[in-house]
């Protein structure tokens, strides 16, 4: 018996190759990236690159709704993956079709779409959810602060959780559109560009784009009854500070300070290179914290900050974490050197110009207050621990390794750096070691042995260490070395990085 030779035409043969893998070769993406210090945070199996975030806040309740939209690329075959989220959910849609989920660990939201998802493809991902942010606590903390006269959210390293779904960590950097509605009559103030602004029924809705990439930590939301000025830099760039209308004594201070914004960026231009994003600012809200934080476009400043009076230093700190910290984030948070000691040189800097100290004349002073068994040196600011991550050794040895690597490069290769690393690094992530190498490429000179010694090393560097003969005398003679006039100011803003968080 003769059997025919069957052979699929060429459309039948297409939907044969189509056929994705088999269910079991799909698997869960991981419930965090593995981050050195804080390995829950953040999620594996996609990359986000937008979030749209529509809500509805009413202070008096603290009922706060949404419904975010994440638009992402799956890097794996997916059957489920988790977004970091701590509110009550409503529903979830992947693709536009129903998904299941379920709750686990602290902040995780496990998603099960109704088909897994092919590495490489486009996806949605829509929550529905409410809550109320300041009721939610995760390690006995929440990152969400009632005002008299609304809300506010800025924390580090995490502060997401409390407020939208998302991949929270650096590494997983996006672009924003939150949008927020209010009852008439309060405002809300988020990064970026205000693009447009209604009112319906007793509500206005303000709109708000960061149009750059920006860390999921970065991302701050502040409700209540703000006094608003509004201005530009000299390349057109729009300015927005805002002061809570209800500061009481230090309104005048918070005011003097951060009405100064436009004046710090335009210098930080000439140091750090072009202002990295799509507006500039700040705000201080009616909340009793006396630290500050870096949220993109648009730091925070806690009202204790001005307690003591004006201080443009910590403007400055914030401002200059826009290139270093928000524009070129880390990598793993055991890299908030390549963060917290380039703000905090910033403020050397700024005295340096002002007048009320050199750079030099600062480190001088730090070296000689730490004799070489204070626990101060014990801190490595290259990797200084979870435990010690804010510390003011970070700040201040942080910055001394910088006036160090000055000295030893000059004024010319080392300011050349300075500018060069925010550049070629614009919207990305980096680690200590990267720098490392960066400045060893733009120098000529072999560096690591450097590094190791000023960021590494839990002893005090010999006084040789630097080309500085101010710390030589001081080390032969044992004479004390002059506070230059803006410590004052620096060290205060110490107290402002070591804020509340949950880890």
């Amino acid at each position: 018996m003769r059997h025919r030779l069957l052979v699929p035409g060429a459309a039948a043969l297409s939907l044969l190759l189509a056929i994705p893998a088999s269910a079991a070769d799909f698997t869960p993406g991981a419930p965090g990236v593995g981050d050195s210090y804080y390995p829950e945070s953040g999620n594996g199996g996609y990359d986000v690159s937008h979030y749209d975030l529509r809500l509805k806040y009413q202070p008096k309740t603290d009922l706060l709704e949404g419904t975010a939209t994440l638009l992402a690329t799956t890097t794996q075959d997916l059957s489920r993956f988790n977004l970091d989220f701590g509110l009550k959910v409503s529903e979830i849609r992947v693709n536009g079709k129903k998904a299941t989920y379920a709750t686990s660990g602290k902040h995780e939201l496990e998603i099960t779409p109704a088909t897994p998802l092919e590495k490489g493809k486009q996806i949605s991902v829509v929550v529905r959810y409410a809550g109320k942010p300041s009721e939610l606590k995760i390690d006995n903390f929440s990152a969400w602060a009632r005002t008299p006269d609304g809300g506010v959210v800025a924390q580090e390293p995490d502060s997401a959780v409390w407020w939208f779904p998302s991949n929270d960590h650096p590494t997983d950097k996006a672009t924003f559109d939150i949008s927020v509605a209010v009852p008439d009559g309060t405002q809300a103030i988020s990064n970026g560009v205000l693009t447009s602004q209604s009112s319906k029924l007793g509500w206005t809705r303000y709109n708000w784009r960061s149009d750059k990439p920006q860390a999921t930590y970065l991302t701050t939301l502040a409700i209540g009854k703000f006094d608003i000025t509004t201005d530009k830099t000299a390349n057109g760039l729009p300015v927005l500070n805002a002061v809570s209308k209800d500061l009481g004594a230090n309104e005048g201070a918070a005011r003097a300070s951060i009405e100064r914004t436009t004046e710090v960026t335009e210098w930080l231009e000439g140091v750090f290179g072009p202002y990295p994003f799509n507006s500039v600012g700040g705000y201080v809200p009616n909340v009793p914290a006396g630290y500050a934080l870096e949220t993109q476009t648009r730091p925070f400043y806690g009202k204790k900050a001005f307690d003591r009076g004006a201080n443009v230093s910590v403007v400055v700190h914030e401002l200059a974490h826009q290139w270093y910290g928000d524009s070129v984030s880390l990598k793993d948070w055991k890299d908030i050197w390549v963060n917290e000691g380039f703000a905090a040189y910033s403020q050397w800097l700024w005295s340096e110009k002002e007048g009320e100290g050199t750079a030099q004349e600062l480190a001088d002073y730090v070296y000689a207050q730490h004799p070489a068994d204070d626990p101060f040196w014990k801190v490595k600011p290259g990797d200084p621990g979870a435990d010690r991550q804010f510390d003011s050794a970070v700040y201040d040895r942080g910055a001394l390794a910088l006036q160090a690597l000055r000295d030893k490069l000059g004024d010319r290769t080392f300011f050349k750096i300075l500018k060069a690393w925010p550049t070629e690094h614009r919207y990305g992530n980096a680690s200590v070691a990267d720098f490392v190498k960066f400045a060893e490429q733009k120098s000529g000179k072999p560096l690591a042995e450097f590094f190791d010694t000023w960021l590494f090393q839990p002893s005090k560097p010999a006084a040789a260490a630097t080309k500085s003969t101010a710390q030589r005398s001081f080390r032969a003679a044992q004479t004390p070395v002059a506070q230059p006039k803006s410590w004052k100011q620096i060290a205060a803003t110490h107290d402002m990085h070591v804020q509340p968080h949950r880890h």
